[in-house]
């Protein structure tokens, strides 16, 4: 089990959180206090730089697809990079690919 970690930080143009270990149940609170104050904001663009992830359950999944929801609904531009070979598939199984950039 590897520990869940989170790095944030904002530039100019962008608001990145890179985040690596295991996404689950347990962190997604720890995510979403992260992203709030970034959600609506459209004078930032927002990416999940998912590099160091090594796992991630259908919560984690619930969270992204909520992210992407919100930013679309405001017009915020939200990009997923760096996606592991393993997470890349289980985002292709549940479709969720087709709605990244």
């Amino acid at each position: 089990m590897e520990p869940f970690r989170m790095e944030q930080y904002e530039t100019n143009e962008q608001f990145v959180l890179k985040l690596g270990g295991e996404l689950d149940l347990a962190v997604v609170p720890q995510l979403q206090v992260a992203v709030e104050p970034y959600l609506r904001r459209t004078d930032l663009a927002m990416v999940l730089d998912l590099e160091g992830l090594v796992y991630i359950d259908s919560t984690g999944i619930g969270i992204i697809v909520s992210i992407l929801k919100t930013r679309d609904s405001v017009n915020g531009p939200f990009y997923v990079r760096n996606i592991p070979p393993t997470v890349r598939r289980l985002f292709d199984m549940t479709g969720l690919t087709g709605y990244l950039k």
